[in-house]
This record gives C-alpha cells, sequence and structure tokens, in this order.
C-alpha cells in the first residue's frame, strides 16, 4: 500500500466546520470506491492549509479516472467551503501493508477478510494479494460501499470471537461461519455481484472453528451442495476446502493443524 498526503488550501473566509465537514465527506466517499483505506483521517490545519494522511492501495489510487460519480460530486462541493482541490503527492509505499495485486486478470478471486486487515476485501486468488476495489466496475449505485460495509461487519464479528470474552463471542461467530446467517448471505451474494462485474471466477471464505475432531472435519461436506470440497493441499496456507459449483472456500477448523 501507498501512504500518500493530501493538502487543501482556503482560497477565501471559511470555517472550520465547512472545512471538516466537506473533507472528511470527500473521504468518505474514497474510502467507498476504494481509493483510500482506513476510517480515520486526522487532518492537521497550518497556515490556511489542510493537510491529511492516507493510505493508497497503489501509486495511481487518486486518478480521475477511478472517480465514482460520488467521488466528483464530493471534489466539487470543496469550493463550497472555499477550499481548493487537493494537491497530491506520493510519500512512499507503507511497509506496514500489503503489497497490491497486479494489475491484471486473475484465473480466480476471494472475498476474504479478518479484523487486522484494512485493504480490500477482494482478493487475487493465484497469489492472495489484495485487489483494490476501484479497478472494478462499481458494485452498486456508482461505488462499492456495500462491499466496504459487509467487511467492516465482517471485521467487527471476527474481532468480538477473537476476542473471546462474552457471549457476544458466539453471536459473531455464527455471523461469519454460518452460510444461513444475514451476513454471509450478503457477502455470498456480493461474491455472486462482483463474478458477474467481472466475469472471473469469484468465491467466499467461510470461516471455521471449532468440530467434533480432526477426522471429521477433513471429511466435512460443502455447507450448501453437501458434496466433497476438500483439496489435496491447502491453498495459500489457508484453503484446504474449496467448492467451484457453489463458489466457497473455507480452512480446517482453527482448533486443528493440518500436519
Amino acid at each position: 500500500m501507498i501512504l500518500t498526503e493530501l493538502t487543501f488550501e482556503c482560497f477565501d473566509n471559511t470555517t472550520v466546520s465547512a472545512v471538516d465537514r466537506t473533507i472528511n465527506g470527500l473521504m468518505d466517499a474514497l474510502r467507498y470506491n476504494g481509493q483510500v483505506l482506513g476510517r480515520e483521517f486526522p487532518i492537521l490545519m497550518q497556515e490556511g492549509q489542510f493537510q491529511l494522511r492516507v493510505v493508497c492501495p497503489d501509486e495511481d489510487a487518486l486518478h480521475p479516472r477511478f472517480h465514482s460519480p460520488q467521488v466528483k460530486r464530493a471534489l466539487q462541493q470543496l469550493a463550497d467551503a472555499c477550499l481548493t482541490q487537493p494537491k497530491v503527492r506520493v510519500l512512499g509505499r507503507d511497509l506496514n501493508s500489503e503489497q497490491a495485486a497486479p494489475s491484471v486478470s486473475p484465473t480466480w478471486q476471494v472475498l476474504y477478510t479478518t479484523f487486522v486487515h484494512t485493504c480490500s476485501p477482494l482478493r487475487c486468488g493465484d497469489t492472495l494479494l489484495p485487489i483494490p476495489l476501484y479497478r472494478l466496475p462499481a458494485t452498486f449505485n456508482g461505488d462499492h460501499k456495500a462491499v466496504i460495509k459487509w467487511q467492516t461487519e465482517w471485521q467487527a464479528c471476527d474481532e468480538l470471537q477473537m476476542a473471546g470474552a462474552s457471549d457476544a463471542e458466539f453471536a459473531g461467530l455464527n455471523e461469519i461461519g454460518c452460510p444461513n446467517t444475514r451476513l454471509f448471505q450478503r457477502g455470498w451474494d456480493l461474491r455472486g455481484r462482483i463474478e458477474y462485474l467481472t466475469g472471473t471466477p469469484t468465491y467466499y471464505y467461510q470461516y471455521r472453528v471449532g468440530g467434533k475432531d480432526k477426522e471429521s472435519e477433513l471429511h466435512r461436506p460443502c455447507p450448501q451442495c453437501g458434496e466433497p470440497w476438500r483439496l489435496e493441499a491447502p491453498l495459500h496456507d489457508i484453503f484446504l476446502f474449496k467448492c467451484d459449483r457453489c463458489r466457497l472456500v473455507s480452512n480446517l477448523s482453527w482448533d486443528f493443524k493440518l500436519a
């Protein structure tokens, strides 16, 4: 991922509240289009300028050709707060985040995230590197807000079950692991929409933990079609199960080791 600096200059008298509202509106639009990552964007005010640093999936993430209608509208509204269009300066690669997938068509892709990831939840099936969402046709209503919202909810459930400190652990685990939940179904529907738009086979990740014993886990069938789906070897050291019919992948229960 790439660390980028945005600078906005005032060209007339304005107010801090107007600046705050307008810049944060732009950042929300960029976030929901996958052009910036994360949810917090501290703004520095200094001598008539406002600066913030953001993490972008790639160096060209803020190029106008990727802007959604929502981003274009937010950019037009900067003038209402007496702000210029942002000056963009690429600072360099962020060593604490992953590199984006190359701009080539993968043979398959997967919706996969965890609560520690801020990158795109769409991963290249060949490399497991994140695919920036702005490279795709808009999922719904001009951008990828539906995908980002799903990712936020999935990560919240994942963090709850990883903390394991309350009864909410089981509710969170159920949401990300059970195919009958609304969160699971919404994610699976989103992966279908992405497959339709991109023409690339797109899978959904089923989180798996628990189980009676290792032997029964190794032979558990696909949760949707009931057919065998175990692979000879795990993909990317994570996915031991893959159903091409149902477009699902899953791990061996984290309670057991493969070898």
